[in-house]
């Protein structure tokens, strides 16, 4: 249901605020399970969904995707992913490797999607749901919560009410900054550079992480097209040095990532437009509050390093929509405190873990010297030599770790 349609309707179970990535999918993943949301965000779909690349991607675990398809989304997205069927971790482009290879009849570790093909599936998904209105090019001006419920005041002139306030507008959520949330946070004085481009040799759907002194370098796998193979590029730099490359044309561009390289996939080319934003952690010190719950950036943001972080709020979702589903059944209302808290529990240990080990790695692989370098390769070869530890890292990869709602195993609640 569109913003020009049914403005008697503006009750809901749950209003939430931002419908990206995470905002959109917790709607539809709400709807496929009887409980109704009003989506309000500013954006123009007009803009965010309109063609062309601009070198975003995200890598859907498999746990993620799994809900995907079983909230409906998945279908919309068949064929336009390139599975990610091997990673490989090197330090630099010295001797040394680390492998993870599932077993031929596991599942692929993710899939990689451009960003505006999800934005695209879930806008979908969500103005076709009959428990979503959705309210596009609007923002929530006044919002109050108590014990009676939520109310909001929207751009447009509506009130609106709910059960219960989501939070889904990402790493400066003026909404959990108005709920006086504390949140740990520091930045890594790093700038990730992000983009995409073509390559003389088949990727062969690997995903590659390459580490430096001075920052990761990235590359993800996306299918071919017209023009050949393709990868996206998550490029880590000092901040001092990301203007400079920014300002390259795409020769200049081309020449310095197949430095990074070392060639190994061949001629680039082909380079699109790119984009940057500087790296930070933060993790909030609680998630939920009167009649509020924080979902994705808004809740943590952690380094690319692993490619978790979409991921992270699929995870929210998964285990927000089971709790509220649970509590339909047993007669509590959405925004209900024994609910919030047991969102709050089942979340902080996973989204914490995952936080520690990210900002680790990242401090790990960026220490400088040669004695480093060593350290680091002779982990990296000891790690590819104990299969029980790959295959937890293999785990984690996929989303499949820790207690998992039952979204993310692709059934419903």
């Amino acid at each position: 249901m569109d913003q020009a349609t049914d403005k008697a309707a503006d009750h809901a179970d749950v209003l939430i605020l931002g419908g990206g990535l995470v905002g959109a999918c917790l709607a539809v993943a709400l709807d496929r399970h009887g409980l109704s949301s009003i989506v309000v965000d500013p954006a123009d779909p007009a803009v965010t969904l309109s063609a062309g690349f601009d070198g975003r991607a995200s890598a859907v675990a498999s746990a993620s995707h799994k809900m995907l398809d079983a909230i409906g989304v998945g279908q919309a997205l068949a064929g336009k992913g390139c599975a990610i069927r091997q990673i490989r971790v090197s330090d630099g482009l010295a001797p040394g490797k680390l492998d993870f290879i599932p077993a031929p009849d596991d599942a692929a570790l993710g899939t990689m999607y451009e960003n505006r093909l999800l934005r695209r599936a879930l806008y979908d998904a969500a103005v076709a749901a009959p428990h979503v209105d959705l309210r596009m090019q609007t923002r929530a001006t006044e919002v109050e919560r108590d014990a009676d419920g939520v109310r909001a005041t929207l751009s447009s002139g509506a009130r609106v009410t709910a059960d219960l306030l989501v939070a889904a507008e990402g790493r400066q959520s003026p909404t959990r900054e108005a709920a006086g949330i504390t949140v740990a946070r520091w930045q890594y004085d790093h700038t990730a550079i992000i983009g995409a481009f073509h390559h003389e040799r088949s990727h062969e759907d690997i995903a590659y992480e390459i580490f430096y002194p001075e920052g990761p370098f990235a590359l993800l796998p996306l299918p071919d097209d017209d023009i050949g193979h393709r990868c996206a590029i998550v490029w880590t730099v000092p901040g001092d040095q990301a203007p400079g490359l920014l300002k390259l044309g795409d020769r200049g561009f081309l020449a310095e990532a197949e430095k990074r390289m070392g060639g190994f996939l061949g001629a680039l080319s082909h380079a699109s437009p790119r984009a940057s934003y500087p790296l930070g952690f933060h993790h909030a010190a609680r998630i939920t509050d009167t009649r509020l719950a924080l979902v994705g950036d808004a809740a943590h943001g952690i380094h690319p390093i692993a490619g978790q972080g979409v991921n992270l709020g699929y995870r929210d979702v998964a285990t927000l929509v089971e709790v509220l589903v649970e509590g339909r059944r047993l007669g509590l209302e959405a925004g209900d405190a024994q609910l919030l808290a047991r969102y709050q529990n089942w979340r902080s240990l996973d989204t914490f873990m995952v936080a520690a080990a990210t900002d680790t790695l990242t401090r790990l692989f960026g220490l400088p010297g040669k004695a480093a370098s060593a350290i680091r390769r002779l982990g990296i070869t000891a790690v590819d030599r104990l299969p029980p530890l790959k295959d937890r890292f293999m785990a984690e990869a996929r989303g499949e770790s820790g207690d998992l709602p039952r979204l993310l195993m692709g059934v419903g609640v």
